[in-house]
């Protein structure tokens, strides 16, 4: 049979998609996602993220001078290929919660409502990031209640504790990974080596390390 082309519009993504939505019965091409427009929390610039049944995923582009896709029986001309990762949210909202306590000098700042912080100017889908933000912001900012009401400050202490877990759970996860890791050097895999790979992932988020570095002496 001969082979037909898709609609422009048709794209190949590669995402994770969360153990829940996989149940018995379940079929991929009925999983939806929402594309938000956010700010990089380094450079500011607008970034690609995909929502998808609670689980945010940044989204990576990756195209070849000349390819395209064979889909069953069908060309998909557009030889690119988008890849999500999941991110924790923290990551991407760290910038906006060190902005919104407007911290001076050795003052700790303000404490503000969600909806204060996740408001930014021309980019809406902050908001779709609240329910996500309910459930772990607490992890890295101190709570002050008034009545219904909470408010939220970022907490420096707390934000290198959550730091610190990230780098410890990498380390301990990484021996338990499959044949990709054990094809590794043993230099690319020591604690030393991992601790700065982690670092430079989160210099990619504007995230100061070297506190991060000094408790892991190497």
């Amino acid at each position: 049979m001969a082979t037909e082309a898709l609609p422009n519009d048709t794209r190949v993504l590669i995402a994770h998609l969360p153990s829940k939505i996989l149940g018995k019965g379940a079929s991929v091409s009925n999983v939806e996602g929402q594309i938000l427009h956010l700010r990089h929390p380094k450079s500011g610039n607008p970034t690609c993220y995909i929502l998808m049944d609670g689980c945010i995923q940044e989204l990576h582009w990756f195209k070849q001078r000349y390819g395209s896709w064979f889909l069953g029986e069908y060309v998909c001309e557009d030889g690119s290929l988008y890849v999500a990762t999941p991110i924790d949210p923290i990551f991407i909202v760290l910038p906006l919660l060190d902005q919104a306590r407007m911290k001076k000098d050795n003052e700790p700042g303000k404490f503000r409502s969600l909806d204060e912080i996740m408001f930014v100017d021309g980019y809406p889908g902050y908001h779709h990031l609240l329910p996500l933000m309910h459930n772990s912001i607490a992890v890295i900012c101190e709570v002050k209640e008034v009545g219904s009401l909470k408010f939220y400050r970022l907490d420096d202490q707390k934000l290198m504790a959550w730091l610190c877990c990230k780098v410890k759970n990498t380390t301990n996860a990484l021996p338990m990974l499959n044949k990709h890791y054990n094809g590794c050097t043993e230099g690319e895999t020591s604690n030393n080596s991992i601790i700065n790979g982690f670092c430079s992932i989160l210099e990619t988020y504007d995230i100061e390390v070297d506190e991060v570095k000094i408790l892991f002496p190497q």
